[in-house]
């Protein structure tokens, strides 16, 4: 239309979901959403949403997309739940490792917050961070693990690969990074081992 700005909603979002990432939710202002986006206040506000809106959005945006690749990485659990939990850790890890993204997770990040959100959005977070653990737990039960393997392996591997982002944005290497999650898959090895002989 003749007079209106016209933007790409995909990138726009993307830009949002960058800068909440980077700088996590309390410390990024309407004004460094404005800049990252390349949109006025106003449009942000009428395009996007308050900030609350359009963070929840980025939130639901960066766990669709991660989600995909998890879930992906998780498909071959009911044959090969070894292969699966070490393709799991390796779109974490290749994550972190991609120049073009800041290090950390924006769920990550959104749960260490929850104490300063709001409650809609700390609620939102909170189910963000399940979502993982239900994933992995849908996986582990797949390869018809004990319930009550399933559930300590979720909650680890969750809990694990939650710790791989907090230690990247801390400045740990690679290689202390693929240390931890080696530790964690012969664990789920031996255990796996011992299932079968029990």
């Amino acid at each position: 239309m003749a007079g209106k700005k016209q933007f790409d909603m995909d990138a726009a979002l993307d830009a949002a979901m960058i800068q909440f990432w980077r700088a996590g939710y309390a410390d990024t202002s309407v004004d460094d959403l404005s800049r990252a986006t390349g949109l006025n206040r106003s449009s942000i506000y009428s395009s996007l949403g308050d900030k609350d809106t359009l963070f929840l959005r980025c939130l639901d945006r960066y766990a669709a997309r991660y989600g995909d690749q998890y879930d992906a990485a998780l498909s071959c659990a009911a044959s090969e739940p070894l292969a699966a939990v070490r393709a799991f850790f390796e779109v974490t890890l290749e994550r972190i490792a991609d120049p073009e993204l800041p290090d950390g997770c924006l769920i990550a990040q959104s749960a260490m917050a929850i104490p300063v959100l709001s409650p809609a959005v700390a609620a939102h977070a909170k189910e963000a961070l399940g979502f993982q653990r239900s994933r992995l737990r849908a996986a582990l039960t797949a390869g018809r693990w004990a319930a009550q393997d399933t559930e300590a392996f979720a909650e680890h591997t969750a809990a694990v690969n939650q710790s791989l982002a907090v230690m990247s944005r801390a400045g740990a290497s690679p290689a202390q990074l693929r240390a931890v999650v080696g530790v964690t898959v012969e664990a789920l090895s031996h255990a796996l081992r011992a299932a079968e002989r029990g």
